[in-house]
C-alpha cells in the first residue's frame, strides 16, 4: 500500500478520534466537533480513494465492505450533527455521543481489519 495513503488514513483515525472523544468527554456535541467529524471523514474517503487507486478497485471483502459501510455512516454522522446544531435541540446535543460511539467503533473495522488478518495469518 501507498505510504501516503496510510498517513492520510491514519490522519482520519486521530481526526475522527479526536471529535468523538472530545465530545464524550464535554458531554455535548459543540460545533468544532463537527469539524472533526468532517475532517476525519474527508482524510478517510481521500485515503480510501487512493487505495483503491492502488489496489484496482473495490474488493467485496470484510475490509471492503466494512469500508463502504463506515463512510456512509461517517457522511450520515456529520449530517445529523449538523442538523442537531441548527436546530439547537438540548436533548439531542447531549445525546449525541451515543450514535458518535457507534459510528466509530464500526469506522475501526476497515482501519484494523488489514492488520488483523495479516497477523492471522
Amino acid at each position: 500500500m501507498d505510504s501516503s495513503a496510510s498517513i492520510i488514513i491514519t490522519s482520519a483515525l486521530i481526526l475522527y478520534s479526536i471529535g468523538v472523544w472530545s465530545e464524550r468527554i464535554a458531554g455535548r456535541l459543540k460545533p468544532w466537533h463537527l469539524a472533526f467529524f468532517v475532517l476525519g471523514l474527508i482524510c478517510d474517503t481521500w485515503g480510501t480513494g487512493m487505495m483503491l487507486e492502488y489496489s484496482g478497485g473495490m474488493m467485496f471483502d470484510v475490509h471492503g465492505i466494512s469500508g463502504v459501510i463506515a463512510i456512509v455512516l461517517m457522511f450520515i454522522h456529520a449530517i445529523w450533527a449538523l442538523v442537531v446544531l441548527i436546530k439547537k435541540n438540548e436533548k439531542a446535543i447531549q445525546n449525541f455521543h451515543k450514535f458518535s460511539i457507534a459510528v466509530w467503533i464500526i469506522w475501526l473495522i476497515p482501519y484494523f481489519s488489514p492488520m488483523i488478518f495479516r497477523l492471522a495469518g
